[in-house]
């Protein structure tokens, strides 16, 4: 088992300009040196986002340390002039592909849409920008509110949120919106400086408008905004009446007049499924019980301390995992509060760190990781593949969790739909200013979910509930690579009813394929099937429909 502790690992700072003359090098050398080149740029590559990844982790760990903080800053920095330096190498390289040795096709997509992305007159704006994501960041991870004459963070006030008693919960989210609305100035300031900033950087590039910008970020190779309208198009016209139909039996079985919004999380009178606190000995069952190298890949997590689970005050909002390039190794960030939501979130972020780690001996740096729709495929995935083993979580309340789990993924479909429909309403018409904004959100959330009822919540009347999404602030159009990568990872449910080890073995198929091929291509050779493809959407949702007797 590798010798590891991410608690006393402390990679080497870059130099800049150590890296600056690295690439200066490169770019004189490479045409005569291509293979050495290619192979040396990689490796260093690796250093930079060791620290980098770091760097980040640890502000995330606590955004209230100054030192953490001004580590994030010199780590974005670097992370732009990596990007600066990198520049003309895949310029030269795209212009010759003759001195292209031993990298995928798909790598050289993606050098395509970096060069599209960026360039070195936008280097100022990207810094600009993520700082004004980081002070979102810093925000929401430092709120702390009053509950019941405790001092809680926004994480610890799910716990509540879910309590069976209906005033509690009515309660808890009078609390975290009234912290919202409290702060709508601020919130609305960051994102209105972050749609200018964004769409200057469009203009700078020479892109219609940020969505395209966006688009390229995301290096969405396989697939444009036309095929991503489409999508939600059928998800408009298939689930949403099928989700309004579950919150209809929902406010049905609860007994009560008016679903409201603190009632969605409860979807029976027994209440939310309550896990067990010992969060990582339940997870090593599970991992176990999956079979192959699942149990020992846990353990390895566990004890070289690459699991940071729990939420506490200062620690950022949100649960992720990050591959380490360094030592090879994923770690997985969360904010567990005791809810069955952090039961989820820690599978979900299992699948990521898997796929990592399953991918971690691709030769090149880029072949480890997918883009982010083909990567949410194995986290979403393995939430599914692990119900057989949910009674380590839950015990006798398995059931209701897998009821519950597969509702939630559900009615997951026309929330991410509206918050991608929402970005590129919002980069589409920039001039629409935070008032225009919150009414956008209004009207998506009526043609989304026209059962959502937040009644008189405050900052929630005024459309203000998409602020609480960080992706809307940090990863513009990321949401929808989440949506994308449900009816994949549905897919595999449906197979894994009746054939769980063939499931298990197309998962784990996925996840070592890494980053080698684009997201379409990805899923297909497993033999899935595109979420562009005509019927998949409808396909995969009638199946759960029936599983759920709807």
């Amino acid at each position: 088992m590798t010798t590891f502790d991410f608690a006393t690992w402390t990679p080497s700072e870059p130099d800049p300009a150590a890296l600056r003359a690295a690439f200066a090098s490169f770019l004189e050398r490479l045409p005569t040196e291509p293979v050495a080149v290619l192979a040396e740029e990689d490796a260093l590559v690796r250093e930079v986002v060791s620290w980098t990844g770091h760097a980040r982790i640890r502000y995330r760990q606590d955004t209230t340390s100054a030192d953490a903080g001004a580590a994030r800053k010199r780590a974005e920095a670097l992370s732009v002039l990596l990007a600066e330096l990198q520049l003309p190498l895949r310029e030269l390289l795209l212009a010759e592909p003759s001195l292209i040795h031993g990298v995928t096709e798909q790598e050289q997509m993606r050098w395509a849409s970096e060069v599209a992305s960026f360039s070195p007159e936008v280097a100022k704006d990207v810094l600009a920008e993520q700082s004004l994501a980081a002070e979102y960041m810093a925000l929401s991870g430092g709120a702390k509110v009053q509950f019941e004459g405790q001092e809680l963070t926004l994480s610890q006030l799910q716990k509540p949120e879910v309590d069976d008693d209906r005033n509690r919960r009515e309660a808890a989210s009078r609390v975290r919106w009234g912290w919202f609305a409290d702060r709508q100035g601020e919130l609305d300031r960051i994102f209105d400086e972050l749609v200018a900033l964004r769409g200057t950087i469009s203009q700078k590039l020479g892109h219609r408008d940020f969505v395209e910008t966006g688009y390229h970020r995301r290096a969405r190779i396989d697939y444009d905004r036309a095929d991503v309208s489409a999508f939600r198009a059928r998800v408009q016209s298939h689930v949403v009446p099928l989700v309004t139909a579950l919150r209809e039996r929902q406010r049905a079985e609860l007994g009560v007049d008016r679903l409201m919004l603190w009632d969605e999380a409860i979807f029976d009178a027994a209440g939310s499924p309550v896990p067990t606190d010992d969060l990582e000995g339940a997870g090593q069952t599970v991992m176990s019980a999956l079979g192959g190298e699942l149990g020992d890949f846990f353990a390895l997590l566990h004890q070289n301390r690459l699991l940071d689970l729990r939420s506490r005050p200062g620690k950022g909002p949100g649960g992720f995992c990050s591959f380490l390039a360094g030592p090879r190794l994923p770690f997985i960030f969360a904010n567990y509060a005791g809810t069955q939501a952090g039961v989820k979130t820690l599978v979900h972020e299992l699948g990521h760190a898997y796929q990592d780690y399953s991918s971690r001996n691709h030769p090149r740096l880029a072949d480890v990781w997918p883009t982010a729709e083909a990567a949410e495929v194995h986290s979403m995935s393995l939430e599914f593949l692990a119900w057989p083993h949910m009674e380590a979580f839950f015990g006798d309340q398995a059931d209701r969790y897998r009821r519950q789990h597969l509702i939630r993924a559900l009615a997951f479909l026309p929330y991410g739909s509206a918050i991608d429909d929402f970005q590129h309403a919002v980069y589409e018409d920039p001039a629409l200013g935070p008032a225009g904004r919150h009414a956008a959100w209004k009207t998506l959330q009526q043609r989304w979910m026209p059962s959502q009822d937040t009644g008189d919540l405050p900052h929630l009347a005024q459309g203000g509930y998409w602020q609480r999404q960080l992706h809307v602030y940090m990863y513009p159009f990321y949401y929808i690579d989440y949506v994308l990568a449900q009816v994949c990872a549905l897919q595999l449910w449906r197979l894994s009813q009746t054939d769980h080890a063939d499931a298990l073995a197309r998962w784990t198929a996925l996840c070592r394929s890494g980053g080698t091929k684009p997201f379409q291509t990805m899923v297909r050779s497993v033999g899935l099937r595109s979420p562009f493809d005509d019927g998949v959407v409808e396909d995969v949702v009638d199946a759960a429909a029936t599983w759920l007797d709807l």
